[in-house]
């Protein structure tokens, strides 16, 4: 988020005044749309002179000009909520529930709350400007044969166009998080900010009218059925009576106006593009390249330095601004790549290569390691094994065993273990006594206590057969030798043949510990949760909403692979650079741990692409500000990915035989150095 309550540098310094500079911009461009949207919506095919005359003629009233002022208060207002919530990664929810609660979310009320007032400010602006039977709230009466029939009554065409603005803010809100209109995306090629806004202009203005015509659609069919209710409330509340002898706009007959919905078209096109044009201002400044300085004479600005940003968390959009300016450098700069292949004084330490392959190389780590557990999940069923609350008995019986092994006390070949550890009945480890109790526990195995299918009662009875006070059979030679009790996957009839007593090694007793009644409480709650989720899972709207959505997990994972794209960039560039222009040989340290990560992540990108969705194309969207370039991050990533580790194997060639890597990814390497991938 690019917040005012940030207290960073870059974003006081920067990123501020990069808002306020596409602020300042968007506010002088309003008097050409004003102009526009004033000959659009007064305009007449039959009278063109008196059409022009009386458009400049109205540009020049003071109805205008106080509008225009209002507009100017609502651009500052749409600039500030672009500088606060605008991200240079997107958000991206998995599930029809997440966007829900992304929908629902306070901050988003807000911002929806907001956005309704200022597009009602906006009709009323487009509605003066509009003037006739726009213009105004009130509108003189009909005079029927009463004498006392009231003189001014609601306009309810100024109230259709107000409430059209509250319909169009919130469908702008709402496409906002549905399309993350939030989202920076960086271009590829470097514009100039005006050529950008040049070629951009003719998109925005397409955006606008087709949005619009979308909003007027959605909007005529909700006031058809529920205007009355917003008309009744205004005219009771201002005492302004409704004009009966007039067709009602939730009629066929008052909607089935084409005049009127044509000028809300225009109307609704102009708010949309004010605010269209402000958003694309802001995107275009604030994905500015800023260049960085590699290494600083003065103590007091080296966190302003290259490899210092690049370790900065809490700023993403400076960080992506450092990692574009890396990747611009290792191209297009060699006197700043000397800085980075430099020494330090004194000392001769290679300070700066060191920052910034070790922050890239941590990002494609991170990379590696979240794509290889999604798919870990995915190969699991999505399902997290649970913690067992035999656990840690298998943990102590199992070093209980590797202790006696090398004590010399158990000579057993080493057999394959089962993967369910059978459990011995209580009575084997009853002594004779008097108690005699008689249990119907006594078959061969009894059942897994800590399953999720035993019963309370079952614990209880398997409770009550141990005795309170358990002693070892035989006298103990060494406390580092225990004479061994029977088998635990012996019967009591196998015990008695094979002549060993029958004695209980582990005394156990009555009551369980707090931990196994915590388990017990823990397994009794994982038991209701998996029962509520079955009976969930028979719902259709349950499944529907918590359903994942196609590729929305895969388009996650690389939210914000455009970092990891720079990071590749600059990296393969700089060790392709390095070949000639590295006199210490300070990059040929690292060359196998760059190398093994490029690999590593080859192979999980290679991975993740066998999955289902990943490796289908996006739908294209119709025309819309929202920005979906982070939809196809991972085509980008892979593409990257494989320039890179060729950009380096054409510069070294046979030289990276001598490179010390494993063999797994000699092998892979010979395959691009081989040109076979």
């Amino acid at each position: 988020m690019l917040s005012f309550n940030q207290d960073c540098w870059f974003v006081r310094k920067v990123v501020r005044w990069r808002a306020l500079a596409s602020i300042a911009w968007s506010v002088l461009l309003l008097p050409a749309t004003t102009t526009l949207f004033v000959f659009l919506v007064r305009f007449s095919l039959f009278h063109p002179v008196e059409w022009i005359s009386e458009c400049f003629g109205l540009l020049m009233a003071a109805s205008t000009i106080f509008s225009l002022i209002l507009l100017c208060g609502v651009v500052l207002v749409i600039g500030f909520f672009n500088l606060e919530g605008y991200t240079v990664v997107p958000s991206i929810p998995c599930s029809r529930v997440a966007l829900l609660a992304k929908v629902l979310h306070p901050r988003q009320c807000v911002h929806s709350l907001v956005h309704c007032t200022v597009g009602m400010m906006v009709m009323w602006c487009a509605s003066v400007m509009a003037g006739g039977r726009y213009q105004a709230l009130g509108s003189p009466c009909t005079r029927g044969e009463s004498a006392d029939a009231p003189e001014v009554c609601l306009n309810e065409y100024h109230v259709f166009l107000l409430l059209a603005g509250a319909f169009i803010g919130y469908s702008h809100s709402f496409l906002g998080v549905v399309q993350n209109m939030n989202y920076v995306s960086f271009q590829i090629i470097q514009q100039y900010k005006y050529l950008r806004c040049k070629g951009s202009l003719p998109w925005v203005l397409k955006c606008s009218a087709v949005q619009s015509l979308y909003a007027v659609r959605n909007y005529v069919a909700l006031y058809f059925f529920f205007g009355h209710i917003p008309r009744a409330w205004i005219s009771n509340s201002l005492n302004l009576p409704i004009d009966s002898s007039l067709h009602s706009l939730d009629s066929l007959t008052g909607l089935l106006d084409f005049s009127l919905l044509y000028h809300l078209w225009i109307s609704g096109a102009f708010l949309l593009l004010t605010w269209y044009i402000t958003v694309l201002l802001f995107r275009i400044y604030v994905t500015e390249a800023h260049r960085f300085p590699v290494q600083s004479t003065f103590a007091e600005d080296a966190e302003q330095c290259l490899p210092k940003v690049l370790s900065e968390k809490r700023t993403p959009i400076m960080k992506f601004l450092a990692l574009q300016d890396l990747a611009l450098l290792s191209q297009h700069s060699p006197p700043r790549r000397q800085e980075v292949f430099s020494l330090s004084q004194p000392g001769g330490h290679p300070h700066n290569w060191n920052a910034i392959s070790k922050e890239c190389l941590a990002l494609l780590s991170d990379l590696t390691q979240r794509l290889v557990a999604h798919h870990d999940a995915v190969a699991s069923n999505g399902r997290a094994r649970p913690p067992s609350a035999t656990s840690d008995t298998r943990t102590t019986s199992n070093s209980s065993v590797s202790s006696a092994v090398v004590s010399g006390t158990e000579d057993l070949p080493q057999t394959p273990r089962p993967s369910v550890l059978l459990k011995t009945p209580g009575s084997v480890f009853l002594k004779s006594s008097g108690r005699g109790i008689s249990s119907p526990l006594t078959a061969p195995f009894t059942p897994d206590l800590d399953s999720p299918f035993s019963t309370p009662s079952l614990r209880h009875l398997a409770a009550q057969q141990v005795p309170q006070q358990g002693q070892w059979l035989g006298s103990v030679q060494s406390p580092h030798i225990i004479r061994r009790g029977p088998k635990l996957w012996s019967t009591s009839t196998d015990s008695q043949a094979n002549g060993s007593a029958l004695a209980s090694p582990v005394p156990t007793p009555s009551s369980p510990p707090p931990e196994q009644k915590s388990s017990f409480m823990a397994q009794w709650l994982q038991n209701r949760k998996e029962q509520v989720k079955g009976f969930m899972a028979k719902r259709v709207l349950v499944v529907y909403l918590f359903n994942k959505l196609p590729e929305a997990s895969s388009q996650a994972l690389f939210a914000d692979s455009q970092a990891h794209i720079w990071a590749l960039e600059g990296l393969s560039h700089l060790v392709a650079a390095s070949f000639s222009e590295d006199k210490y040989g300070v990059v040929q340290t690292t060359l196998p741990s760059i190398l093994g990560c490029m690999l590593s992540l080859q192979e999980a990108v290679d991975r993740h692409f066998k999955l289902p969705h990943a490796s289908s194309k996006p739908v294209k969207t119709s025309c819309s500000m929202g920005d979906s370039t982070y939809k196809t991050l991972r085509f980008a990533l892979r593409a990257a990915l494989k320039t890179s580790i060729y950009r380096i194997t054409s510069t070294f060639g046979e030289h990276l035989n001598a490179v010390c890597i494993s063999a797994e990814h000699q092998k892979r390497l010979q395959q691009f150095m081989e040109y076979r991938e």
